[in-house]
This record gives structure tokens, C-alpha cells and sequence, in this order.
């Protein structure tokens, strides 16, 4: 007896001498697993790591003792041990808006991570506005505000959409073949209030991203829940409103589920009315079926309609005809909308592996009706067109993760598919007038386009450095069926790409990270086009590389820069406002980014993004080689105060210089600096706003083209800048409710 407890007794103290395994899972706040968590014992400084299920076990864990919780993406915890013999469960917040804990290292994109603090700090006035959130990136509205805006970015003109690929919780919103033009992303379907982190890289250097993805590519990803109800009012100058509703329908540790509501109107700031509005509707749930298991279910809805003044010719302003804010023909406009049913599963299949699949359907209708040239083609008539599809899209994005740990090496093997198809009904471009009577039928018949692809990555971690290989094959299926045609004209052709990509990155200190990203993009043409003319180049490619650093150069400072070049293959563009199509052949542009960020004090923080780019075209002379509407230089900064009392307030300036608009440069579409300002105070669930874009009234021009064209009482045509006015002075208040 005496033997047992001295056994006992031994026992008892060689557990508080060296303690027990604690086991453990770390959560986030949707109760999601966190991997990759590292859990430190401050009495020996024993740590450990978290799995893919947000386990963990950790030696030596005596009661009394001091664990700390990190993650680069989530506030510190600590905590302190009162028992052993039970698994804990720990939740870690999300990241706070403090520039010092934004941590340099291999395994974060440290620029993401700006582009979070940004977006909680900057007040954002539409689903568009979203985009200005990613460093260098401009955008201009030139129809109504229901028409897809014009995309700026690295020396593109990318219309809407041709060089960038845009998506929504990985489903795309760029469209192919689309009745107004190649790759057009049409954002407004997305509320901004409902969107959680920008997720974006410029270049062509991420196998997950395909087609449209030169320039670079978007993602928003959209929250998994709500931490609060939010009533929103808005009101402002020209008949301006806006109410949005965001609605918690549960909320548990296992599934969550909210809607949310939005709805615009407006007059606008021209002469003719826009009657612009729209309606957005969304819907989501998320299940937590098992530890293992994890399921979303998206559901939205959009609708818009307005009439737009459209471009005016700069010869009318001169000349008295109209005012900046008048028209030549005000019975432009249009009416659009879409649906969209998404569903994801993420499988977690045992502690190193994991699979992602994500299944989606878009219903999308869209009617454009513009006029470009007015009386130029037909001097009775005018030049009206209007533009119209019906498209279904069906997608489906499975990847695979297997995660290992080799001695010194470890990192992540990375598998994916995806399938998409579009079907386009009667895409249509006609000659019409007044919205009323069409003239003639231009284009007219159905799109069936398929795009099948596959890629394989590695991320490899060995001591400093991180090396990413990967490849990415693409197929494509072009067909389309000519209604125009007096017999059945359907025809079809198919083309495939493969796309290697290499990223290496030096993690010199927690402070100071060095990269080289380089790899091969691409983007469709338009498959009218395609069929019309057998094409062989169907998918010109584009090669890249970026050479730059991320440096903390003090707990409170960040620098990023990096220098960048791109060669284009060959373009053919398709004008969907023409029905022609532009041959570009081939162009190269290069230049440097720069983005700081500055936060001398927890309330106050100070952001700037420099962008310059030399872009021309290589089969030209030079002085007849500029590429139109190419920008060489580009400033956003932003002087944002937020304290601790819910007085917070920001100045915002943008600036894009002088740019070419046609290929000799002698027209220039004008560059323009504006300010915006916003003012306001939180008290309690009430946030009461004042928001005021374009500060001190500057006449700017918001979307520019050198177009020719021929007034109605004019002999000759003339090719000259047509501009979009842009916002004036323009005051909105905003009041808020959370509960």
C-alpha cells in the first residue's frame, strides 16, 4: 500500500515538473479551423502548429502555464492553463486596423493585407468602387451608371474587362463574347457591404486565375456571416437615395445565415434625367455540418435600368451647342440584370489534405442602346445601336491541397479543374432610333463558348526562400450559329494554351522580403470573331515578370515596390460598339509600383500608390507606335483619422496623368486630380456620415475617346476627344443603424 502511493506520489510530481499534452482545436469567429496557428508555451517555449481541422497538441503543458496564440492574419490570444486533462477550444479574432501587425513573411501576401486595413479605414460608395481598393487601379463610368465601368491598370485600357479577371467568391464576372465587347464585367450585382477581403495580384502569376488575367485579377470575397443587423439611409444631391438592409437569420457555432438588401436611385448630374435604378438582393448560408465538413450557399439577384446622355464631342462644348453636362442624343440608355446560385463544399479529409469544390449558375439579360458617331454612317437616321443578349453561365472549380513537412522542407502540393460554359442567346447588334424601331440587323445569332482547364502547383518553404512552380493547361470551344444567314450557318473551332508560371520569394528578415514572379497569360477573343475570320491567333499570350521587395521599414511603416514588364503576344480586339474588329498586333509595357503606408498613431494613417508605365506598341514607328488611352502615370494617397471617441474623417486624392488617345498622340484625352472627403461620428449602433466627392468642383472628364464622328448639321466628320463629364460637387449624407 505504502508502495502504491509513493508511486502515485511520483507520478503526480513528474506531471507538474514536466507537465502534460494539451490538446486543442483554434477556431475563427464563424467557428471555421484556423491552420497553420502556432501555439508557444512561455515557461519552456514549447510550440506547436494546428492542422487543417484547427488541432494542435502541445507537450509539456503544466497548470499555471502561459500559451500564446498566433496567426498572421488574426489578433494574438493568450491565455492562461487551469486544467490539463480536457481539450480547449480557442477563438481568435480577426486582425485589427494596426500597420505594426502586419507581418512580413512567405507564407501572407503583405499587400492583401494592406488591401484589408484599407477597406476597413475608407468608406466605399459602390459595388465599383471596390475595384479602387487595389493599388494603381482607375475607373471610369460613361453610361448612366448601369453600364460596367471603364478598367485602368498597368498601361491597359481595359475597357471593361479584357485584361482583368474579376470574380465574386471565384465565380467569374467577366463575360465572354460578350454583345458589348470582350471580357465585359458588369460588378453591379455585388453589395460592397457584404464583401470581407479584396483578394488581388497584378500580373499573370497565379495558376488558379485563366482566362483575362494579364493585367492581373480581382476576387471578393464575401462574408460568411454577420456580427451585426445594419439599416443604412443615404441621400444626396440630383435625386440621389439609397437604403440597405443586412439581416442576421441565425448565427451558431454550426451554421449561419443572413440576407441583405439594396436598393439606388438617382437623377444624375446631366441635363436629360437618368432615372437610374436598381435593386440588389442576396442571400447566404453557411454550414458547418461536421469539424470536417463546410458548406456556403450563395443566392443573389440584381436588376438595373436608366437613359445616358453618353459621350459628347468636345466641338459641341466649344461651340455653345450644349453645355458639359448636356447631350447630342439623350435616348441612350439601357436595362440589365442577373441571377446567380452558388454552392461550395470544403472537405477536409484528414489532417494534411483537403479538397474545395464550388458549383455555380448566372442567368444574366442585358440591352444597351448607344450612339457613338451620331449622324456619320447615316446623316437621316443617326447612328443609334443597340446591343442585347440572353446568356446562361454554368461553372464548376474543384482543387485539391496536400500539405507535408520534410525535415526542413515543407509546404503544399496544389491540384484544380475547372469547367465553364457560356450560352449566349440572340446576340444581337442593330442600327435603331429613339430605343423604338430597329433599321437594321448587324449581328444577330447565338454564342455557345466552353472553356475547360486544369493546373498543378507546388509551394515550396526551405529555410528563407519560397519557390511556386505551376502550369496551367486551357481548352477552349468556340461555336456560333448565324441567324442572319438565309441557310443554317453554325459553325465551330477549338484551341488550347498551356501556361507555366514561377514565383520565388527571399525572406531576408521579418522585415525585409525579396521576389521574382514571372509567368505566361492570356486572353480570349470574341467568338464571332473567331469563326468570321479562322483566326490563328485565338488565344494571343502575354509573358511577365515582377521584380520587387516588401520592406517594414518601422513598426509603423511599409513600403512595397517593384519594377514590372509585359510582352503581348497579339491582340484582336472585338468593338462590340462597331461590330469591327481592331488588330493591335504586338506591344510591350513596363514600369514601377510603388505603395507605402504610414500609421505615426493608432487613429491616424496615410496610404499612397504611385504607378508608372511606359506602354507602346512594337510593329509601329516611332511616334506612331503610342498605345491609346494608355496611363504613365497614375497617384492615389489618403489621409484617414479614426479615434477611439467614433470621430473619424479621411481625404482621399486620385490623379491620372495625360494619355494618348490615338496612336501618334496628337490627341490627348486630359488627365485630372480630384479630393474627396469624409466626415463622421459613431455613437453607440448610430453612424452619422457626411461624404463629398470632387471637393473643390474640379471639371474633369471622366471617360475619353478620340472618335469620329458628324453632328447633324455638319458636311465633314470629325475625329476629335468625346468625353463623359465627371461627378461634380456632390454632397451625401449617410446614417447607419447596427443592432
Amino acid at each position: 500500500m505504502k508502495f502504491i502511493f509513493f508511486t502515485a506520489l511520483l507520478f503526480a510530481f513528474s506531471i507538474s515538473l514536466h507537465g502534460q499534452t494539451l490538446e486543442g482545436q483554434i477556431l475563427d469567429q464563424s467557428s471555421s479551423p484556423i491552420a497553420e496557428a502556432t501555439i508557444i508555451n512561455r515557461a519552456n517555449q514549447q510550440h506547436s502548429h494546428s492542422d487543417l481541422r484547427g488541432s494542435f497538441q502541445l507537450e509539456k503543458v503544466a497548470v499555471g502555464d502561459t500559451l500564446e496564440f498566433r496567426h498572421l492574419l488574426y489578433r494574438p490570444k493568450v491565455l492562461l492553463v487551469v486544467q490539463t486533462d480536457s481539450s480547449i477550444i480557442v477563438q481568435l479574432d480577426d486582425l485589427a486596423v494596426e500597420l505594426e501587425e502586419v507581418v512580413i513573411n512567405n507564407k501572407v501576401n503583405s499587400l492583401q493585407l494592406l488591401s484589408d486595413i484599407d477597406l476597413q479605414l475608407q468608406p466605399v460608395k459602390s459595388s465599383q468602387d471596390l475595384l479602387k481598393k487595389v493599388p494603381g487601379l482607375f475607373i471610369g463610368q460613361h453610361a448612366g451608371g448601369g453600364k460596367a465601368e471603364q478598367i485602368f491598370l498597368r498601361g491597359f485600357d481595359i475597357d471593361h474587362g479584357t485584361d482583368l479577371s474579376i470574380t465574386v467568391d471565384d465565380m467569374p464576372v467577366n463575360m465572354v463574347s460578350h454583345a458589348h465587347g470582350q471580357g465585359y464585367a458588369d460588378l453591379h450585382f455585388l453589395i460592397p457591404e457584404t464583401v470581407e477581403q479584396i483578394q488581388f495580384e497584378k500580373g499573370s502569376y497565379n495558376e488558379q486565375k485563366g482566362n483575362f488575367a494579364t493585367a492581373g485579377y480581382v476576387n471578393f470575397k464575401t462574408k460568411n456571416y454577420l456580427e451585426d443587423n445594419l439599416i443604412k439611409l443615404e441621400a444626396g444631391q440630383y435625386n440621389s437615395a439609397r437604403v440597405l438592409g443586412l439581416f442576421k437569420l441565425f448565427n451558431s457555432e454550426k451554421q449561419s445565415a443572413y440576407i441583405a438588401s439594396d436598393y439606388q436611385a438617382t437623377d444624375g448630374y446631366f441635363e436629360s434625367p437618368q432615372h437610374f435604378d436598381r435593386l440588389n438582393l442576396f442571400a447566404k448560408y453557411s454550414l458547418n455540418s461536421s469539424p470536417n465538413n463546410h458548406i456556403n450557399i450563395t443566392a443573389s439577384h440584381f436588376q438595373s435600368s436608366w437613359d445616358a446622355s453618353g459621350q459628347i464631342p468636345t466641338r459641341a462644348v466649344e461651340q455653345g451647342l450644349i453645355s458639359r453636362f448636356g447631350a447630342i442624343d439623350d435616348t441612350e440608355g439601357g436595362q440589365t440584370s442577373r441571377t446567380n446560385i452558388r454552392l461550395a463544399h470544403k472537405k477536409i479529409i484528414d489532417a494534411h489534405s483537403l479538397i474545395k469544390t464550388s458549383l455555380y449558375w448566372s442567368k444574366y439579360d442585358f440591352e444597351l442602346y448607344s450612339n457613338f458617331t451620331f449622324f456619320l454612317e447615316d446623316s437621316i437616321n443617326g447612328d443609334q445601336i443597340k446591343q442585347r443578349e440572353d446568356r446562361n453561365i454554368y461553372g464548376l472549380n474543384t482543387e485539391y491541397n496536400r500539405f507535408f513537412h520534410f525535415n526542413q522542407l515543407e509546404g503544399a502540393l496544389i491540384a484544380g479543374l475547372q469547367l465553364r460554359a457560356d450560352e449566349s442567346i440572340d446576340n444581337e447588334l442593330s442600327h435603331t432610333i429613339n430605343r423604338q424601331t430597329v433599321l437594321e440587323q448587324i449581328q444577330f445569332g447565338d454564342i455557345q463558348e466552353k472553356n475547360a482547364a486544369a493546373y498543378l502547383g507546388a509551394k515550396l518553404n526551405i529555410g528563407k526562400w519560397l519557390i511556386q512552380p505551376s502550369l496551367r493547361l486551357d481548352y477552349f470551344d468556340f461555336a456560333y450559329t448565324n441567324h442572319l444567314s438565309s441557310e443554317y450557318d453554325h459553325r465551330a473551332t477549338t484551341k488550347s494554351i498551356l501556361s507555366p508560371k514561377l514565383n520565388i520569394a527571399y525572406q531576408q528578415s521579418n522585415r525585409l522580403q525579396l521576389y521574382l514572379k514571372g509567368g505566361k497569360g492570356f486572353h480570349s477573343n470574341d467568338s464571332r470573331l473567331v469563326i468570321a475570320q479562322n483566326l490563328d491567333e485565338i488565344l494571343p499570350a502575354t509573358y511577365g515578370f515582377d521584380l520587387g521587395y516588401n520592406w517594414k521599414i518601422s513598426p509603423k511603416m511599409f513600403l512595397n515596390m517593384a519594377y514590372w514588364y509585359l510582352y503581348m503576344e497579339q491582340e484582336f480586339v472585338y468593338v462590340g460598339d462597331a461590330g469591327i474588329v481592331e488588330p493591335s498586333g504586338r506591344s510591350q509595357r513596363q514600369g514601377i509600383d510603388l505603395s507605402y503606408r504610414y500609421q505615426p498613431v493608432t487613429s491616424l494613417f496615410f496610404n499612397l500608390d504611385a504607378n508608372y508605365t511606359h506602354a507602346r506598341s512594337i510593329e509601329e514607328e516611332v511616334g506612331q507606335d503610342y498605345i491609346p488611352l494608355a496611363a504613365d502615370f497614375t497617384l492615389q494617397a489618403g489621409l484617414n483619422y479614426k479615434h477611439s471617441s467614433g470621430l473619424y474623417g479621411s481625404l482621399n486624392l486620385r490623379h491620372i496623368n495625360d494619355r494618348p488617345a490615338n496612336e501618334d498622340n496628337s490627341i490627348v484625352a486630359e488627365g485630372y486630380t480630384l479630393v474627396d472627403a469624409n466626415l463622421g461620428y459613431e455613437y453607440k449602433q448610430f453612424d452619422f456620415a457626411v461624404q463629398l466627392q470632387n471637393l473643390f468642383n474640379t471639371a474633369w472628364n471622366e471617360t475619353q475617346f478620340a472618335t469620329e464622328s458628324r453632328l447633324f448639321n455638319e458636311s465633314e466628320s470629325v475625329e476629335e476627344i468625346h468625353f463623359t463629364p465627371g461627378t461634380p460637387f456632390f454632397l451625401k449624407l449617410v446614417m447607419q443603424y447596427k443592432f
